[in-house]
């Protein structure tokens, strides 16, 4: 039987479709939809049952490929993927992020935006470029006041808008289900068929890349008795073919793809941004609800990472290190410990190469993300600068609670959803990329002493007295049980002007020896002597004098510092000076 001529291949566009519960996303969707997909609709019984979207829904729409977007008869086809709203499943929302090209904000008109809307729309300027504004349900508006009220709306969207990289965007308005979920299916949708010429006009050519290796995320498993396992899914990164080996990595498994199709036609080859069903040999499909599939060994499983980070600018409160997120990285969400760093400061304004993590170059750690509202760093507090400067990138290690498995270079969002969910806040902290994984589970011996981030020492002290021009005796810099000995042969400075170094313990106290080697100046003999004095006399007098002699003493001792930097991740604990 002769083949019969090629369909003519569809260009695939995924539009996330995200929103506040109940702002009517799945009616939007169903309205939107000609063709179903496999995970389409809410499969959840649970979900079903209370009419909430529990699972990233796929369904799509198909119409003709606008002349602008290349030539000949095409198909455009929208997947659109209907993400859930509600708090518990934004880990959801966060992988699906991660595949959208356009994404359709649903605002109920009647309330206008909500807490998760702004989450969506946190996400969407992380994952996506281009947006449209749908607002929903106007059926609800008394027809007398309907156009006043959308355009009241309309513009306080614009207005939300305005300082988001989606400023200007389409706005448009529409009642998915006229009447709500219990009205007969006769009713037709209003300004359905508005949206979708709006669609269009925002659909631009995606960048596909079909080399580098294949990543796919699968949203539904199921198999098919004499066939095999079909998992569908879309793909993030390269492109597959029939025949190839694709491994599951949650199983640790590798499968041959024995046949593959696109929306119920069979295909041979599929690449970055399709949506897709591919048939491998079978295995119980329960083992693979979602994941990632891939070319075999192309992702790695870590147990720490460092990533540069930007903070999420609506998250309120500092971001503090050792501080623990739930971190989703790729596909998976799992707690982790976060400590921050930052360049040295005098590297603050340097370019940094994006994309890539520099192991010869020292660090500053930081107690918490620095920015415009956080304590100024421990450099300004020096330095009593009152501007505090920001460095151009910061970064963070992450610990996790459990090993995660994930492309290299992935995106990596924090969050704190254990935030309740009715409070008005976004639980969205940082988001970042992910540099460098650490798939050593010894990770704390075999690679962080690599990483140069180091803290920076201050430890102040006072001269006691004068041994001769070229000695003094110093107190209060060390405990009674530190051993002096570590600290022989560090620079200090006196208060008065002079350089000196620590030469060793003087009695059992924690004082100690102080050599200057270019010797004390007079002014500072004097000082020093006639504090003495004070005391001497104190000491023949009564205790009550004493104190105010201390009072006066006190006005001017002299003191000693000590500046000196250690690495957190250096097992020795040397102390540098520079």
């Amino acid at each position: 039987m002769a083949a019969g001529p090629a369909a003519p291949r569809a260009l695939n566009v995924n539009v996330g479709v995200l929103g506040h519960i109940d702002s009517g996303k799945t009616a939007l969707a169903r309205a939107l939809s000609t063709t179903g997909s496999t995970a389409a609709f809410d499969r959840a019984p649970q979900s079903r049952a209370r009419g909430i979207t529990l699972d990233l829904g796929f369904s799509c729409l198909r119409t003709a490929l606008p002349p602008r977007l290349g030539p000949g008869p095409g198909e455009l086809q929208f997947t659109l993927v209907d993400c859930p709203g509600h708090a518990s499943l934004i880990r959801t929302i966060i992988g699906g992020a991660q595949i959208i090209d356009l994404m359709m904000l649903v605002i109920d008109v009647t309330k206008g935006m909500q807490t998760q809307s702004a989450e969506c729309l946190v996400i969407g300027q992380i994952a996506c470029q281009k947006m449209v504004v749908v607002l929903n349900k106007i059926d609800l508006l008394p027809e007398g006041k309907r156009q006043s009220a959308i355009e009241k709306m309309t513009k306080k969207m614009q207005k939300t808008l305005e300082n988001t990289k989606f400023c200007g965007c389409p706005i448009v308005a529409v009642a998915a289900k006229p009447g709500g979920p219990e009205a007969p299916e006769s009713e037709n949708p209003i300004g359905v068929s508005e949206l979708i010429e709006v669609l269009k006009s925002q659909v631009y050519l995606p960048s596909r890349d079909p080399s580098g290796h294949f990543l796919m995320a699968v949203d539904h498993c199921f198999s098919i008795k004499g066939q095999g396992t079909v998992m569908t899914g879309t793909i993030l990164s390269g492109s597959v073919s029939l025949g190839d080996n694709v491994e599951i990595p949650a199983l640790k498994v590798t499968k041959k793809v024995k046949s593959m199709q696109m929306f119920h036609t069979p295909v041979t080859y599929a690449m970055q941004g399709d949506r897709v069903g591919i048939c491998v040999t079978q295995f119980d499909p329960k083992l693979l609800e979602r994941g990632l599939i891939c070319t075999p060994e192309s992702l790695h499983t870590i147990h720490a990472a460092i990533i540069s980070l930007k903070k999420i600018q609506y998250f309120r409160g500092p971001l503090q290190t050792k501080a623990k997120f739930h971190i989703t990285v790729g596909h998976e969400t799992v707690m982790g410990r976060v400590m921050f760093f930052s360049p040295a400061p005098a590297d603050f304004t340097e370019e940094i190469e994006e994309n890539a993590f520099d192991f010869e170059k020292d660090y500053l750690y930081q107690e918490e993300y620095l920015s415009k509202d956080s304590n100024s760093s421990e450099e300004n507090k020096e330095n009593d600068q009152a501007e505090v400067q920001l460095p151009r990138q910061q970064w963070a290690l992450l610990e996790f609670e459990k090993p995660v498995t994930c492309p290299k270079l992935c995106l990596v969002i924090g969050s704190k959803l254990d935030t309740d969910i009715h409070a008005n806040t976004c639980r969205l902290a940082f988001h970042g990329v992910l540099l460098q994984g650490m798939e050593d589970k010894n990770y704390m011996e075999t690679f962080l002493p690599k990483l140069k981030v180091y803290k920076l020492k201050h430890k102040e002290g006072q001269v006691e007295r004068v041994m001769d021009d070229y000695s003094v005796i110093g107190r209060s810099l060390f405990k009674k049980e530190t051993n002096i000995q570590i600290f022989v042969g560090l620079k200090v400075k006196l208060s008065t002007g002079e350089d000196g170094i620590i030469d060793g313990g003087f009695g059992q106290s924690g004082k100690f020896k102080i050599r200057i080697p270019d010797g004390l100046k007079p002014d500072t003999k004097m000082l020093l002597n006639v504090a003495s004095k004070k005391k001497s006399k104190a000491g023949k007098g009564d205790t009550a004098k004493e104190d105010e002699s201390s009072k006066n003493d006190s006005a001017q001792p002299v003191t000693i510092s000590l500046l000196f930097k250690r690495y957190v991740f250096d097992m020795q604990k040397k102390m540098i000076q520079s």
